[in-house]
């Protein structure tokens, strides 16, 4: 069918992925979706999604959350949708654009945004039965089935950003996971040797095994045609049930060559700096299909985006150009953060290098540095906190030294500089290309009070989201210096922060929620209900604070059963699939084999997934809830208790072996972490506590990657705070050294009290620690000189919580009345969910979870004008 060409003229866009999205958005941005008719053939069975956080989807986002597309805003706008309907053809003479539905639609303008195709290497074999390629969510879905019902072990060829993204998840689908990359490195475009190098040594400790400098060579199939290997160039075999292609992309232009338009020699649409194609002035071309006319094809987002307001603004007549683009770019790759900026692998002739590498934390930072001074360019693996502001600061000369801006916290560097030094012509967010002066302009000029309400005004912070952090800091700041009382309350009930309402609690002994809302809470927040963000705050603070205040200790009881989250509703851990996990505690991680037994005995009796973890304890994973309790009776009777998995509070305390059994070690660690974890356990904290205590100086046991790690010397204990081994590694600082018992308990007693009151919400003690003013020599002025003369009220404090510990399994088992809200369906206690469900794996169980439902939508199933589905 043809479609009737009216008055109005017709723009239509081939292809609707996140740069054409962001093309109606500039359109409607000017007007033009009112003055003209705006057609638009999408080939996916979707609307525009976030194809960057495309592998999120294993981490359990639905497609709906990856979607990029306002329905209301495509109907509002009297945007014509058509999913699942390509373009096949293109008569540039007659102006018409042919859909494989064989709907005809005349256009008076054509934008091709359609993108680019996963390169596949032309090996043998390359399009066998369990060979895919990692660019949409049905790439995902086909992927996720494979592996679920035919493949242990899974190859991916390519050693990029979505190589290893691809890896991740198949790892996370419970394969053994290979990655081959041709290059010397891992992502060699983004980062050097150094980075390579430690960025290799984290992923192969995740698991994954890493092949590099080889290539393959040929997919090998079994009988029925299904992969059973790869070989490779350096003669090996790989045995592989699944291979994933992500070699990288390749320009999606044969719509536009098979219609005459001028494409570059090794591929992309050619396009001037207006967008348009040089072939045909009322053709354009947008995002990874174009050449732009400086002879790039830009395969990120922000340079498509900004071919889209090009586009657009030409369109409607305005001038504008795309001349090139920033190619910096912010990633978290496994859990690993990487990124790169500028000239990051020193091409400029006479630059320098300024480096800090920690292959043990998996840290490597490099900036370029120019003969002159000027930063040109730098790659951070493992920690790209300072990305933002490096990113803003290139092209110009730092004005503090450049190694302290790449040395860790407490590494002695003292010229730290914040965001609020940079110029306002410094680019914040790449994405929509805002600067500074903008930002500070929508505080200024437009009234702006609230990250939320700069995103909305400057489109900062709406792209990729690296640079959100960047821009809180100087919102806040250009309110600050505006003599705006930036509201700095916990939540919207209320105005007070963490540390406040910790002391109003202590100061008048509150020990309840509802009256420290009603007395305390924003005027239209008292009588309410509170929200998510309070709730658990000031449960914690209660419990932390309960035997000072006159509160049951037990976080069940009464009101504040209410107050907990999830996990520490039903004192479990609750996993993916519904069920729980259990983990007793085991202090020192020393056990009797009596007890190794009665574990061995419940996990197989109520059949459990087992695993010893990090923290030297034993995991029970899949207890339905029903079965929390009958599990916890066996574990008390048997002498264990509650190892808090679960809760903001002591997990562990890692040991090695000590001066008993190494003939290395000069302390008995194991004593000294038993003695300490069974004196802060069930401590209720802003977040978790992790600790460890190393015999020697050999640290076996990682104590400087811990909140509190302690470590032998020959005259005693040196005690460090303020590290951590998660997302975001920190060493911890040096407090104290050479102290004897009763000195080190005494300063960890201070330690934790004073974290506990003065932190934010869900704030690490290595944030923590960074942010205070004065950072660890306010602390050490505090907990080792008394300077703020709080420290014996610290004392007493903890001295409270020791003496009033009681065990929230024991409490639990013990009162039928508490027992009574474990069970799956309140109308229905013995019957169990039946949702949780498992398929064996090694020997063990794993979940059994379905495959999300997406609801795809046929070709005809179409949003045309003002019609809704």
């Amino acid at each position: 069918m043809t479609a009737t060409p009216g008055a109005t003229p017709t723009i239509v866009l081939v292809g609707h992925g996140m740069v054409g999205q962001r093309f109606l958005e500039a359109l409607a941005e000017r007007g033009l979706t009112a003055t003209h008719r705006v057609v638009v053939l999408c080939e996916e069975p979707r609307p525009a999604y976030d194809r960057v956080q495309l592998t999120s989807y294993f981490s359990g986002r639905t497609p709906e959350d990856l979607s990029l597309t306002d329905l209301e805003f495509i109907k509002d706008h009297g945007i014509e949708l058509h999913i699942g309907d390509p373009a096949e053809t293109i008569d540039r003479a007659a102006r018409t654009v042919t859909a494989r539905s064989g709907l005809v639609v005349d256009y008076d303008v054509l934008v091709l945004a359609t993108g680019s195709y996963p390169f596949v290497p032309p090996v043998p074999n390359k399009d066998a039965t369990g060979c895919f390629v990692y660019r949409t969510i049905e790439d995902l879905l086909a992927i996720e089935e494979y592996a679920k019902s035919r493949a242990t072990t899974g190859a991916v060829v390519g050693g990029g950003l979505l190589g290893l993204e691809a890896a991740g998840a198949l790892k996370g689908l419970g394969l053994d996971a290979h990655i081959v990359e041709f290059a010397p490195r891992l992502m060699p475009v983004q980062v050097d040797e150094g980075g390579g190098a430690a960025l290799l040594r984290t992923i192969e400790q995740m698991g994954l095994t890493v092949h590099t400098g080889v290539g393959t060579q040929e997919i090998v199939t079994g009988p029925d045609g299904a992969v059973t290997g790869m070989k490779l160039s350096d003669g090996s075999e790989l045995a592989t049930d699944l291979v994933v292609f992500s070699a990288g992309v390749r320009p999606r232009d044969q719509l536009a060559r098979d219609a005459g338009l001028t494409v570059g020699e090794r591929g992309g649409i050619a396009v001037d700096e207006q967008c348009r194609t040089v072939s045909d002035p009322r053709v354009f071309a947008i995002g990874e299909c174009a050449l732009a006319a400086d002879g790039r094809v830009y395969g990120l987002v922000a340079p498509g985006y900004e071919q889209a307001e090009t586009a657009a603004a030409t369109i409607a007549s305005d001038e504008a150009a795309f001349t090139g683009a920033d190619l910096s770019t912010k990633l978290k790759l496994l859990g690993v953060d990487v990124a790169s900026f500028g000239d990051a692998h020193g091409t400029t002739e006479d630059c320098l290098d300024v480096v800090y590498s920690d292959s043990r934390a998996g840290l490597y930072k490099k900036l370029v540095i120019g003969a002159d001074g000027t930063l040109l360019g730098g790659i951070l693996v493992g920690d790209a906190e300072a990305y933002g502001t490096l990113r803003a600061l290139t092209g110009s000369v730092p004005p503090v030294s450049p190694e302290s801006l790449v040395l860790p916290a407490g590494a002695g560097a003292g010229d730290r500089l914040g965001p609020s030094a940079l110029p306002d012509d410094a680019i914040i967010c790449s994405c929509h290309n805002v600067t500074k002066g903008t930002i500070r302009g929508a505080v200024t000029e437009h009234s702006c009070t609230t990250v939320p309400e700069v995103k909305k005004c400057t489109k900062a912070g709406t792209g990729c989201g690296s640079c959100v952090k960047v821009l809180g800091q100087l919102v806040t700041a250009e309110l600050e210096a505006s003599g705006v009382e930036v509201d700095k309350g916990l939540c919207g009930c209320f105005a007070q922060t963490r540390e406040e309402l910790y002391e109003i609690v202590l100061a008048l002994r509150i020990t309840s929620y509802r009256e420290l809302l009603d007395r305390y809470g924003r005027a239209d927040a008292r009588g309410g209900e509170g929200c998510e963000v309070c709730k658990p705050t000031v449960g914690s603070i209660i419990a932390s604070l309960a035997p000072a205040i006159g509160a049951s200790g037990y976080v069940l009881d009464g009101e504040q059963a209410a107050l907990q989250d999830t996990n520490d509703h039903f004192l479990a851990n609750l996993q993916k699939n519904g069920s729980y996990s259990v983990v007793p505690r085991i202090p020192g991680g020393e056990i009797a084999p009596e007890k190794l037994i009665v574990i061995g005995e419940i996990a197989r009796d109520f059949g459990l997934y087992t695993k010893i973890t990090g923290g030297q304890r034993i995991d029970m994973f899949g207890a339905r809830v029903e079965q929390l309790p009958l599990i916890w009776a066996r574990l008390v009777d048997a002498g264990f208790e509650s190892g808090h998995a679960y809760g903001k509070a002591l997990r562990t305390v890692k040991s090695c072996v000590g001066s008993t059994w190494c003939r290395y070690g000069v302390q008995d660690s194991v004593r000294m972490a038993i003695d300490l974890e069974l004196r802060y356990r069930g401590l209720r904290s802003p977040h978790k506590l992790k600790s460890a205590v190393s015999g020697c100086q050999r640290e076996c046991a990682e104590a400087q990657s811990k909140d509190f790690g302690v470590i032998a010397t020959a005259g005693g204990w040196n005690l460090y705070v303020g590290g951590n081994g998660g997302a975001t590694p920190r060493h911890a600082d040096l407090l104290a050294q050479d102290l004897s018992d009763a000195e080190l308990v005494r300063l960890i007693d201070r330690f934790l009290m004073f974290y506990i009151r003065t932190a934010d919400r869900l704030e690490r003690t290595s944030t923590w620690l960074e942010r205070l003013p004065g950072g660890l020599d306010h602390v050490r002025d505090v907990v080792v000189h008394d300077s703020l003369g709080i420290c014996d009220e610290l004392e007493r404090l903890m001295r409270e919580h020791v003496a009033h510990y009681r065990d929230e399994w024991a409490e639990t088992v013990g009162d039928p009345e508490k027992l009574a809200r474990f069970v799956s369906f309140v109308n229905a206690p013995d019957t169990p969910d039946p949702v949780v469900s498992f398929v064996p794996e090694r020997d063990q169980i794993k979940p059994d979870l379905p495959l999300l439902s997406i609801g795809l939508r046929p070709a005809d199933d179409v949003l045309e004008g003002s019609a809704q589905r």
